[in-house]
């Protein structure tokens, strides 16, 4: 699952997107209104947490414009405001989901995976499961099986194989892996990525007849059904 935390508080900013990565989430993350609108606009996100008092363009704001362009992704809109008034405001902006502060993460994690499966039932958001060949690989749960057999994942190990079934049949390269599994820059030559993705191939590929994760030479690695 893929989350944008639209939130100036950058103490509070930096333990949600701390808690949800640790959680097995990718988070982006945005410090004001226009720049929040702008990346819920161009990104491809699951939820959106939106903080209702922010800088440059107020939380309802960025709701309310991204619905008038026809962006439909769920929302959850944090607030110290938490009169029905204030709540009733929130959810006629075009908010999913209105959590008052202080709130406990549990139950904000709870509520994100909630907003996930809505959308992707109603097509708003990406589908919550993928499957290539005999590969299973559900979102919200975090399960992944081969051939009908549990596949047990770390984290990362879990949101690298995610990113590489989303774009499964195209070459991935490890820039991308770095930007969107582990959602820092450095030296795309680092073995970082070379060595997670041996271990994960161990956990998929080890003891089946078709290999589904594959070296492109000089590019990176593609998820396909069998070797060519």
């Amino acid at each position: 699952m893929r989350i944008l935390v639209i939130e100036d508080d950058r103490e509070a900013l930096a333990y949600l997107v701390k808690a949800f990565r640790e959680a097995g989430h990718a988070a982006d993350q945005a410090q004001d209104g226009l720049d929040g609108y702008a990346m819920a606009e161009a990104g491809h996100y699951d939820v959106l947490v939106v903080d209702r008092m922010l800088p440059k363009l107020d939380g309802l704001s960025v709701i309310r414009s991204l619905r008038e362009q026809k962006v439909e992704t769920p929302a959850l809109i944090l607030s110290a405001l938490s009169q029905v008034d204030d709540r009733v405001k929130g959810l006629r902006a075009g908010g999913d989901d209105y959590l008052s502060k202080p709130y406990s993460f549990s139950e904000l994690l709870a509520r994100v995976e909630v907003l996930a499966r809505r959308g992707g039932r109603s097509g708003g958001g990406e589908p919550t499961s993928y499957r290539v060949a005999d590969l299973e690989l559900d979102r919200l749960s975090h399960r992944v099986t081969r051939g009908g057999q549990d596949v047990l994942l770390q984290p990362r190990e879990f949101r690298l194989l995610e990113y590489l079934v989303r774009h499964a049949g195209q070459v991935v390269t490890r820039t991308m892996l770095l930007e969107h599994v582990w959602d820092y820059h450095f030296d795309p030559q680092t073995n970082v990525i070379d060595v997670h993705v041996s271990r994960l191939r161990a956990k998929i590929d080890r003891g089946f007849d078709k290999p589904l994760i594959h070296t492109v030479r000089g590019a990176g690695y593609m998820v396909r059904d069998g070797a060519r």
